[in-house]
């Protein structure tokens, strides 16, 4: 009796360090986020299931080019994704469907977004962006609700970066900012 006692012990030990494990990385480390919608075709599609990375961004600040999952600013229960196309202390141009970006000393730094698919980005926008503000786009343009509509974002509604996309199987993929310098 004493034995079945002992191993029905192990069983829930194993189970309850099992589910603290799940739990802690989910909450701190990576969570699930699942794409709803087309606004950031044809790099992500509706359904595409993914998973974030909530600790990079305690030890560095986000990069142009990095695609991130955020608390929409209008709506603190709203999540999306989008991809950081302008840092603090920038200024973005959009006119006549190009996106120029300045840094703080002036210089004009250029985007090579072979991510995009076919079509321009529509709308004119002059935003200077302060401490803390990033710039965001959806990489389907003329489909996405983004910092066109609804000015800048914020770094703490920044949840993290997207690293892996796991559904579906065939686009079992990892992801890095693309190189501008190209």
């Amino acid at each position: 009796m004493k034995k079945i006692l002992w191993s029905f012990f192990e069983v829930v030990e194993t189970v309850v360090i099992a589910v603290a494990a799940v739990v802690l990385v989910r909450m701190f480390v990576m969570q699930p986020f699942v794409v709803s919608g087309a606004s950031m075709e044809p790099t992500f599609y509706d359904g595409n299931y993914l998973l974030v990375d909530e600790v990079t961004y305690q030890f560095r600040s986000p990069e142009r080019g990095e695609v991130i999952v955020f608390k929409y600013p209008g709506d603190h229960k709203s999540f999306y994704i989008k991809r950081i196309i302008g840092l603090p202390g920038e200024k973005i141009i959009l006119k006549d469907g190009k996106i120029s970006v300045f840094s703080g000393g002036g210089g004009e730094i250029a985007l090579n977004e072979s991510y995009l698919g076919k079509g321009v980005t529509n709308g004119s926008f002059n935003l200077e962006l302060g401490e803390n503000e990033y710039f965001v786009l959806g990489d389907n343009r003329n489909f996405s609700f983004d910092s066109r509509s609804w000015g800048s974002l914020s770094q703490e509604e920044i949840i993290g970066v997207v690293r892996l996309r796991l559904w579906p199987i065939s686009g079992l993929d990892t992801f890095a900012p693309p190189n501008y310098e190209n």
